[in-house]
C-alpha cells in the first residue's frame, strides 16, 4: 500500500556509510523521477548522481544538516551518506522550475524506502562551493540534494496536539523524533 511507503519514507540523517548504492540502483530511482508528472510537461530537470567516495566527500561539505538540532553538525564518518542525488534545473529549459523538483525528489525517496534505502531531501546547499567543486555548468540550478544510504537511526512519527511544537528533536538514545500536525488541524473546511 502506498501509506506504507509513506510511513517508511523518512527524512534519515544517519546511514551506514559502508552500505553501498549501486550506479544502476540510482539510475533505477531516476528513471522514477522522469516519468513523473512535469508542469507544462517542459521536463527541465537534470541529475548528477554519485556513489563514488571521492565525490561524495566534495559533496558532503556543501550540505546544512537538520535545522532544529544546533547542536548537531551533520552525520560523522561512518554515518554519511553513501550516495546522492543532486536535482538540477536547465535553464535552458525555463529558468521556472514550478514544483517538478519537489515530485521528482519525493519520488525518488518513495523509489529509495522500497528499496529499503532511507534519504533525505536537502535544500541547504552551499551552491556556489558546489557548483565550482562539480564543474556544474551556471546554465543548471542546483534545486535540492537528495542523501541516500542504507539507513543508521530510527525515525519515530508522533502525533503533534493542535497548534502544538513541531520541531523534531533527537531523545537520550538517539532515536529522531517527528511531531505531526493533527489532521484536524490542517483540513480547513470539508464540503
Amino acid at each position: 500500500m502506498i501509506k506504507d511507503l509513506v510511513f517508511k519514507s523518512r527524512s534519515m540523517r544517519r546511514f551506514n556509510q559502508e552500505a553501498k548504492i549501486s550506479k544502476q540502483t540510482l539510475v533505477d530511482l531516476i528513471e522514477l523521477a522522469r516519468i513523473t508528472p512535469s508542469a507544462r510537461n517542459m521536463q527541465p530537470l537534470k541529475y548528477i548522481i554519485s556513489s563514488d567516495p571521492e565525490t561524495n566527500s566534495i559533496i558532503f561539505p556543501t550540505l546544512g544538516w537538520a535545522g532544529y538540532l544546533n547542536d548537531w553538525d551533520g552525520p560523522v564518518a561512518g554515518e554519511r551518506p553513501s550516495a546522492y542525488i543532486i536535482i538540477l534545473g536547465d535553464r535552458n529549459i525555463t529558468d521556472h522550475y514550478w514544483c517538478d523538483h519537489g515530485i521528482a525528489a519525493q519520488t525518488i525517496l518513495l523509489g529509495a524506502a522500497e528499496k529499503v534505502l532511507g534519504g533525505c531531501m536537502i535544500g541547504t546547499v552551499d551552491r556556489e562551493t558546489l557548483h565550482r567543486e562539480l564543474e556544474i555548468s551556471k546554465d543548471y540550478d542546483i534545486l535540492l540534494v537528495l542523501a541516500l544510504g542504507e539507513p543508521a537511526e530510527q525515525v519515530v512519527l508522533e502525533e503533534n496536539e493542535i497548534n502544538g511544537d513541531i520541531k523534531y528533536w533527537r531523545d537520550e538514545q538517539g532515536v529522531h523524533h517527528v511531531p505531526k500536525r493533527p489532521l484536524e488541524e490542517i483540513i480547513l473546511k470539508i464540503y
